[in-house]
């Protein structure tokens, strides 16, 4: 459901302007809508976060509210992923979107206390599940866990 593409990575607001162009929210919208017809379920990434500006005055969190789906909030498990997952998680909810639950990827074999405690911590402050998705190699699907979401 990408109607866009650019070759800097950068936020999607400073990648259009770099290629001299402005992202229209219609057509995100339109693409969306598209991409889910027929279909049980789609995903659609956040390019870099909930507050990350898609066009002037229109965020990701802006999208998310038109397309209504429920979100899945992905955080690094390490340190500093409390603060900033509560802040998406209640940064969304202030919205009104839906917030399924959390996926800390990529989980290590062997957790640190640190990671373990993350994942309890914001667990019960956010009133959530918390998944974890180790790294995954992409050449082979058949290695990949099945997710319950």
């Amino acid at each position: 459901m990408a109607p866009y593409r650019y070759g800097p990575p950068a936020s999607p607001h400073l990648a259009a302007a770099l290629a001299g162009e402005e992202i229209d929210p219609t057509r995100l919208r339109e693409a969306a809508a598209a991409a889910a017809d027929g279909t049980d379920a789609i995903v659609c990434e956040g390019v870099g976060g909930l507050l990350v500006p898609l066009a002037p005055g229109y965020l990701v969190r802006d999208l998310a509210v038109d397309l209504g789906y429920p979100l899945v909030v992905v955080a690094a498990p390490g340190l500093g992923t409390i603060n900033h997952t509560l802040l998406t998680i209640e940064a969304s909810r202030g919205a009104g979107l839906e917030v399924e639950a959390v996926v800390l990827n990529p989980w290590p074999e062997a957790p640190s206390e640190i990671e373990r405690d993350n994942r309890e911590t914001i667990a019960a402050l956010a009133d959530i599940e918390v998944l974890t998705l180790p790294r995954l190699d992409l050449a082979d699907p058949s290695s990949w866990p099945q997710l319950r979401i």
